[in-house]
């Protein structure tokens, strides 16, 4: 493989507004590796030898985010956003602790990074750093870490060993692979372990990410139920969500990982979906209407495929073209039986027990003795 040309990273800043004059700064970690592999950069993570907050604020940025204990900054612009971090050393004052940092090098924030293909930098007159044999590694497709302690004092990288290996289709090296089979999640936040799965989830191939964490996590990997329900969900699902559903039902672990409110409610949806009770168009709308899509997908995949596929096509779309104020409009009083004439009719409708159009489902509902 040729050498290594420091202009593919840099080529990527044609893409964000001039960086202003600084001390010594670089490009680093994932910029740089993808752009030695020939693929677009995710993102741009500068690191600088100085105060990472007031370079991130003298970007022409809508928004700065600063995270004073560890150094580092977000910057926000139109369409674009810079990581800046403070060149560090740090130290682990406990396994799976937070680190404690400290300024230092460049040559030093490479060395404490959590594999060697990461542990790459070009500076901005166009200078190639590398720590630990990064572009051997890189140019062998090879996951490393820097040194035996790296899981222990983050074992969150173990999530990340995941995700690189998959997404990059890198091998891991033995050594790191005997570390990362003992590596465990227990010394680490829930929030931390939550945020490393979420990324996982967006990954391109997230049951594979997740194969390589079963001993890690508890989760139950079915491919075959993920396969199906993947294949079922419609443009407007969130297929982690749906990935996540699967895998789990522990309201209580997915707290503890500092999962939403509504991501736990599609999730206990998703176990607890019915199945409908017959073919009928209102009857699977009785079922499903009040579920998140995702939970119909699930409850698709477990065996009510055909029926989630109308729902999902069709059945979930439909509505009145009349509401409430009609009704009392037409002299219904106002209270709970608006709402359960409405719902009958729209049931009816979905059977096509009515003709189309406003004056059929208005005399609909107002029949005596509907709902």
């Amino acid at each position: 493989m040729p050498p290594f040309d420091p202009g593919a990273a840099l080529a990527c800043l044609a893409d964000y507004p001039p960086l202003p004059p600084a001390a010594r700064l670089a490009l680093v970690g994932g910029v740089v590796r993808d752009a030695f592999l020939g693929l677009h950069p995710r993102e741009l993570d500068l690191v600088i030898e100085g105060d990472a907050a007031a370079y991130a604020q003298s970007l022409p940025a809508s928004a700065v985010t600063v995270h004073d204990a560890f150094g580092t900054a977000t910057a926000v612009g139109d369409g674009w956003r810079i990581d800046v971090a403070m060149a560090r050393r740090e130290r682990y004052p406990q396994p799976g602790a937070l680190p404690l940092v400290e300024p230092a090098t460049i040559e030093d924030d490479l060395a404490r990074r959590d594999f060697t293909v990461n542990a790459v930098a070009v500076t901005l007159d166009g200078s190639l750093l590398e720590a630990g044999g990064a572009l051997a590694d890189l140019a062998a497709g090879r996951l490393r870490v820097l040194h035996d302690r790296s899981f222990v004092d983050d074992p969150t990288r173990v999530i990340r060993l995941a995700r690189y290996a998959e997404r990059l289709r890198f091998e891991v090296e033995p050594r790191t692979a005997e570390l990362a089979a003992t590596a465990t999640l227990a010394t680490v936040s829930g929030g931390r372990i939550g945020a490393e799965l979420r990324l996982a989830l967006a990954e391109p191939d997230p049951v594979a990410v997740l194969a390589r964490l079963e001993r890690q996590l508890p989760i139950t990997l079915d491919r075959e139920l993920i396969a199906t329900a993947l294949a079922l969900a419609p443009a407007d699902a969130d297929r982690g969500l749906i990935v996540l559903a699967a895998i789990t039902s522990d309201d209580g672990w997915l707290e503890q990982l500092e999962f939403n409110a509504h991501e736990r409610a599609v999730v206990r949806a998703a176990a607890t979906a019915p199945a409908p009770r017959s073919e009928r168009p209102s009857a699977i709308w009785r079922a499903w209407h009040d579920l998140p899509v995702e939970a119909v997908v699930i409850a698709g995949a477990r065996g009510a495929g055909e029926k989630a596929r109308r729902w999902i096509d069709g059945l979930r779309a439909v509505r009145l073209e009349i509401g409430g104020d009609d009704l009392i409009a037409a002299g219904l009083a106002e209270g709970p039986e608006i709402g359960r004439r409405l719902r009958r009719t729209l049931e009816r409708r979905l059977d096509g027990e009515l003709a189309p159009g406003r004056e059929a489902e208005l005399a609909a509902a107002l029949e005596s003795g509907v709902g």
